[in-house]
């Protein structure tokens, strides 16, 4: 089962984005989910996650610019990011807390111009 992210896209520096991760019920409703991304040459980072109560943690290079949410009913997380910086630009992917391999989807490609 792969979680799959959308939403990304080519946005100015200060500007938003709404990524969302859809997945089967099963396992969204038992499991912590994440978003991570990548840097081109890098590996993945966490980037925050959102538990199956609906506590939220974040990294600290997005505290306060990024929000996640949940929707159990949808099987939807979504990732809310604003006053996006150049240093945001990378492929965000959703998967559980640990991730687990089975379950990485294509990402999606977020580009922030300066």
């Amino acid at each position: 089962v792969q979680l799959q992210a959308s939403g990304g896209g080519l946005v100015q520096a200060g500007g938003s984005l709404r990524l969302s991760c859809v997945g089967s019920g099963a396992t969204f409703s038992i499991n912590d989910i994440g978003w991570y991304r990548q840097f081109p040459g890098k590996q993945r980072e966490w980037v925050a996650s959102v538990s199956r109560w609906g506590r939220t943690n974040y990294a600290g290079s997005v505290e306060g610019r990024f929000t996640i949410s949940r929707d159990n009913v949808k099987n939807t997380v979504t990732l809310q990011m604003n006053s996006l910086k150049p240093e945001d630009t990378a492929v965000y992917s959703c998967n559980v807390v640990p991730p687990r391999k089975e379950y990485w989807g294509q990402g999606t490609l977020v580009t922030v111009s300066s």
